[in-house]
């Protein structure tokens, strides 16, 4: 099952590039660790009771054993929120100190407001049709001088390591990165909470998605308690 990708946004996506293979069973084998017991195959209703268990009472080492490796392209405001996330993960990430090839940048499909209720953080509802156009339009210019300036740097041998301070934060980066599946659970919980940017809303959905193909019983259990 390790080729299952998920697209994200207008050039984002998630893809699956391993996982511990029944991860279900390992979750179960660490819990009966205690008592020296191990089930070499598992057992539908035996073990779907215990995971639940597990969940429900939160007792939650044995999630930390199963681990996902995901390859995630996102713009990088998406990866800084998501790689805030620390704990039962290691990421690794596309670095322009040493590549020049050419950027990607996220272009939205809609433009949204400020907040009415005046909070910090968050946005509105659409705007309006005519100024969804003003602003799409000046996107596109901001991100085309961007990316002139970058070559413009590197044409005149400036180090690669300089010319992406001129690159924005709607530059698409990649990130492999592997967590256990608590850690993608906690990052899952948090990012698809409704004041998170809908954005990174949509990679923790994708993540989400996989997860629950990964580990089903884990998965489900872990979300309904």
């Amino acid at each position: 099952m390790n080729n299952l990708e998920i697209s994200v946004l207008d050039k984002g996506y998630v893809d699956l590039l391993n996982h511990t293979d029944q991860g279900d069973l390992l979750v179960v084998n660490a819990a009966r660790c205690s008592f020296d017991k191990q089930h070499e195959e598992l057992d539908e209703d035996k073990d779907e009771k215990l995971i639940k268990y597990l969940a429900k009472h939160g007792h939650l080492l044995p999630f930390r054993h199963p681990s996902v490796t995901l390859r995630i392209h996102a713009p990088l405001f998406v990866l800084r929120q998501l790689g805030k996330h620390q704990v039962g993960f290691s990421w690794s990430e596309v670095s322009r100190r040493y590549i020049t090839g050419e950027p990607e940048f996220y272009e939205p499909g809609v433009w949204r407001k400020r907040p009415e209720d005046n909070i910090k953080q968050g946005s509105g509802g659409a705007l309006s049709l005519q100024t969804q156009e003003v602003w799409r339009d000046k996107s596109i210019a901001v991100n085309s001088n961007a990316l002139e300036a970058y070559h413009n740097f590197l044409d005149h041998g400036v180090a690669p390591e300089m010319a992406r301070m001129m690159l924005p934060q709607s530059m698409y980066t990649t990130t492999v990165t592997t967590g256990t599946l608590l850690g993608w659970y906690n990052l899952y919980k948090l990012r698809m909470e409704e004041h998170t940017q809908l954005e990174t809303q949509d990679y923790a959905e994708a993540i989400g998605d996989i997860l629950e193909e990964c580990f089903p019983m884990s998965w489900e259990a872990l979300n309904e308690y």
